[in-house]
């Protein structure tokens, strides 16, 4: 499957703390606005400096901080890669932090549904992201987060069906197509398969991302003259990228297997 985004950037993480209450009396008794600056601090922090936020989320739970430090310390933990404990964490704090707002439980359950799955545990990401579902139904990003853990499970016709259902509610997300096309190559219905990334360079022309898994889809459909084509265009749009990088590979092997099928033909013709 494609890479899904990291999603516990300093953006999306201040988005998902606006949402969120405090719970507890402690919390309470500090004034909302301030509050709220001192957990996007926090969360602005955890990205660039995990071990400085946690520091910080340490000592703001000394002084009171209830469940708003809590969450500053699940999110440092998720940046310092320690992704069990920080999805352990979100989750026991949805009960409080998501108790009267669906929207801030589910979105607090799609974080640690991404914990997980960056733990490697896709079977309680998806059971997480399903609940994050019953609270926010239809939510496209939930649908296609879904899908991606579906995918790394290997259940690709599940995966299908949430993404068919993210692009009936949103047809602009090429990342839904992509993801889609990359179920489809899973399954080897390459025709879908292209037809999807078509779809997704009309969204976003010249993607290399799309542009490389196109090649690599005509690739395993026996067109190998056709894919080379498109890791050249890779090659050429985005040399330096991890697409770039990754179409140079293909080239690269695929001469070599070029090479060695001449070499063998030759060695044939010499003993005829």
């Amino acid at each position: 499957m494609i890479r899904r985004n990291a999603y516990l950037s300093g953006a999306l993480a201040l988005g998902l703390l606006a949402a969120f209450p405090a719970s507890d009396a402690a919390a309470q008794s500090a004034p909302a606005p301030d509050r709220n600056r001192e957990l996007q601090a926090c969360a602005a922090k955890a990205e660039a400096n995990p071990d400085g936020a946690m520091a910080d989320a340490k000592r703001w739970q000394e002084r009171g901080g209830g469940d708003s430090a809590k969450l500053c310390e699940a999110l440092a933990l998720f940046h310092a890669g320690d992704f069990k404990a920080a999805g352990s964490q979100m989750e026991a704090l949805v009960p409080t932090l998501g108790k009267d707002d669906p929207k801030a439980a589910a979105s607090l359950l799609g974080r640690a549904g991404w914990a997980w799955l960056r733990a490697g545990d896709q079977g309680r990401a998806e059971r997480l992201y399903s609940a994050a579902l019953d609270r926010t139904p239809g939510d496209v990003d939930l649908l296609i987060d879904r899908a991606f853990a579906r995918a790394e499970g290997e259940r690709f016709w599940d995966a299908i069906a949430d993404l068919d259902a993210a692009l009936s509610r949103d047809p602009r997300r090429a990342d839904a197509y992509l993801y889609r096309a990359t179920a489809h190559k899973a399954l080897s219905n390459y025709r879908q398969a292209l037809a999807d990334i078509d779809s997704a360079l009309e969204l976003k022309p010249g993607d290399p991302e799309a542009i490389l898994l196109r090649g690599n889809v005509k690739a395993l459909g026996g067109n190998l003259v056709a894919a080379r084509d498109d890791w050249s265009l890779v090659r050429r749009v985005s040399a330096d990228s991890e697409w770039g990088r990754a179409a140079a590979d293909n080239l690269a092997r695929t001469a070599e297997l070029a090479g060695a099928a001449g070499q063998d033909k030759a060695k044939e013709k010499k003993v005829q």
